[in-house]
């Protein structure tokens, strides 16, 4: 059946270009203005096939687009979330926060880890290629880990991890709980790519990682840049605290 749309307002006088509709009972809107063709400009432009791009003036939606925020989660499976470290441009960043991830429990590195103390990585898994592959494109992976004092049985096993992801290219960093508590962290893990989007990582409460929501809201994903700024200027390179 065909959507029916009523017009919300247009800034074209008579020849209705440009103009926004939105549908009855409806949370989306379609936009009428002149197409982007110019092939340099639509490389500019993260576009899936299928989807097309028009120009409008900024007077259109600050005259006519809703003016109240609503935060909409965004779920995504973990097959689109692992893409999405291929598909960067340039920087992956996560900051860590839990004191244990019952993945890492599940794992013969992790039983390794409390009989000797240390493991002995396999540098040439699936994991570690893609990212070495990556990083060798100039892709930057770094991350922050939030560690308390003293450490927990799951942040010593990151840490041991911490030479297998610089292994591979990632730059690893740490930072004492009761510092990043004075700096007004956000509690939860997440991922920042290329500083445009924001992935939140879901955990339930044994510590399972349960789900992924995009944040791509322009305002809070400053936000989460602004807590990277602040983290990695505090925090020490892994191996400080390893000595």
């Amino acid at each position: 059946m065909a959507r029916h749309f009523w017009k919300v307002g247009t800034n074209s006088g008579n020849n209705g270009c440009p103009t926004l509709y939105t549908q009855q009972r409806g949370d989306t809107y379609v936009v009428q203005g002149d197409p982007v063709t110019d092939p340099a400009e639509l490389a500019q432009l993260d576009l899936a096939d299928g989807e097309s791009a028009v120009t409008i003036p900024r007077e259109l939606l600050a005259n006519f687009g809703p003016k109240e925020r609503v935060h909409v989660p965004h779920p995504i499976s973990f097959d689109e979330f692992d893409g999405m470290f291929t598909t960067l441009r340039h920087t992956a960043w996560r900051l860590e926060t839990r004191r244990r991830y019952a993945w890492d429990e599940q794992q013969g590195a992790y039983r390794q880890f409390l009989t000797e103390g240390r493991v002995d990585w396999d540098l040439n898994d699936p994991w570690c290629q893609e990212r070495r592959e990556q990083t060798a494109l100039g892709k930057r992976f770094e991350r922050v880990r939030v560690v308390d004092e003293p450490l927990t049985e799951g942040q010593r096993y990151l840490l041991d991890n911490a030479r297998r992801n610089a292994a591979v290219g990632e730059v690893i960093r740490v930072l004492a709980r009761s510092k990043a508590d004075e700096l007004g962290l956000p509690r939860e893990d997440f991922w920042l790519f290329d500083a445009r989007v924001v992935a939140l990582l879901r955990f339930d409460g044994a510590d399972e990682m349960t789900g992924v929501d995009l944040v791509t809201d322009p305002v809070e994903v400053l936000r989460y840049a602004q807590a990277r700024e602040a983290a990695w200027h505090h925090s020490v390179p892994y191996n400080e605290l390893a000595g």
